[in-house]
């Protein structure tokens, strides 16, 4: 059986026994808006549980926009200069927007990166653009501190506009159930200090802190709670195929249409496997999540819930641009056992390490299973490093596992990584 699964910009076909392979689970069939420009006016004019954002823009003075990094393959332009035509009419010229990135942690987007992302028009119409930078306590300020004692400090700039709006992507996520809405706020704008209180174990440890499910998510329930603290006067969220056409529209209050938009991607994005399978191949969805071995933990992580005890995950991911930052990096590179060094992080006095969450993903992914990562952009002998095998191909990693559980072991594949949310038939968990 050929199949091919997402990986770089190319994508990489394989070839896999197909008595074997008992699965494909890729996202179901949905129909692209034939005409998107005009859904996303519609949907600006008549928002889910808000007013129309000519109304919510009439009498402000200036507005600040929060757009995903390059990690999310967010159309913004096609989105964003519908809105901007609106704040125009009500007066709010391109000079007094601020178009502002939500990198997380990440690291900042470059010139060429902003122009992709966000196109020349969009660029051209004279909006500020500003990447978020977590570690910078100038750029951000304490606003209070949660009942689970979170404290909160956001990005000045979306602190001090007049109008806010965010504009994201709604796929699944592999801690908070699904990404969009509240969490262009938290983690995206948020201080570093914040996002490690929030991104720990006492939220990251708890069994509904996965995959597809928000109701009793922790991590969920928490960055809600911190986005509602500097609530955006809208919310705009699209929805993605296969081929990453706009399929939906969701405009409005950050609750509302954030559900509504979940609840579509829900009905598309869940898929059943028969059984738990004895190997998984997948991937890290391809450019531009496989950018690096930090994007890759959610392909690993996304495949959990099917995979045996002890099965196999074999995950295909470019790394073009390596590990990932250099905390995250030097890290994993220090580390001889990641299990000592999760368990660690939650004992009582632990002092946080940046980007441990991912550290502690990564071993919640190779505690029971053993991980295959087909990479080009990592050197084998180091990725040996990364509490994972190096394979040189997927037939190779495959033939591999087959070896270990047996000539007629289970076999499913997941050509799209995290943004598929598979399930074991008989034991679905409810959301």
């Amino acid at each position: 059986m050929k199949v091919r699964l997402d990986y770089g910009r190319q994508g990489l076909d394989v070839e896999l026994p197909d008595r074997n392979v008992v699965g494909v689970l890729d996202l179901s069939t949905t129909v692209p808006l034939a005409d998107p420009s005009s859904s996303i006016r519609a949907a600006l004019a008549s928002p889910i549980g808000s007013a129309p954002l000519a109304r919510i823009a009439s009498g402000r003075q200036n507005a600040c926009i929060v757009v995903c990094d390059i990690t999310r393959p967010v159309p913004n332009w096609v989105v964003l200069p519908e809105i901007l035509a609106i704040l125009a009419q009500q007066g709010i010229s391109g000079a007094q927007v601020t178009v502002l990135i939500a990198t997380g942690t990440h690291r900042a987007s470059s010139r060429d990166e902003i122009l992709a992302m966000l196109g020349e028009e969009v660029l051209d119409s004279g909006c500020r653009v500003v990447n978020h930078i977590c570690a910078d306590k100038q750029a951000s300020r304490y606003i209070g501190t949660t009942p689970n004692l979170v404290p909160v400090s956001l990005n000045n700039a979306y602190l001090d506009a007049d109008l806010k709006i965010t504009c994201g992507l709604i796929e699944p996520h592999f801690m908070a159930g699904y990404s969009g809405g509240r969490k262009l706020i938290m983690p995206g704008i948020a201080a570093l200090e914040t996002i490690q209180a929030w991104h720990s174990p006492r939220f990251l440890e708890h069994p509904n802190a996965t995959n597809g499910i928000t109701r009793g998510n922790p991590v969920h329930e928490e960055n809600t709670l911190i986005a509602s603290m500097a609530r955006p006067d809208l919310m705009v969220d699209v929805v993605l195929d296969t081929n990453r056409r706009i399929t939906g529209v969701f405009a409005g209050d950050m609750e509302a249409a954030w559900e509504t938009g979940v609840e579509f991607v829900r009905d598309h994005a869940r898929v059943a496997a028969p059984a738990a399978m004895d190997i998984v191949v997948t991937s890290s969805a391809g450019y531009p999540l496989d950018l690096t071995y930090y994007q890759t933990v959610k392909g690993m992580v996304g495949a959990l819930p099917i995979v045996k005890p002890g099965g196999h995950i074999i995950i295909a991911s470019q790394c073009s641009e390596g590990i990932g930052g250099p905390d995250f990096t030097r890290t994993l590179l220090e580390t001889l056992d990641i299990q000592d060094l999760a368990s660690a992080m939650q004992q009582p006095g632990w002092k946080p390490i940046p980007e441990q969450w991912q550290i502690e993903e990564l071993a919640k992914a190779t505690r029971n299973n053993p991980i295959v990562c087909v990479c080009d952009g990592i050197e084998q002998d180091t990725m040996r490093k990364l509490f994972v095998s190096p394979a040189s191909s997927i037939e190779d990693a495959v033939a591999g596992a087959m070896s270990i559980h047996g000539q007629d072991a289970s076999i499913a594949v997941i050509p799209k990584g995290p943004y598929v949310i598979p399930y074991v038939a008989t034991g679905l968990a409810a959301n």
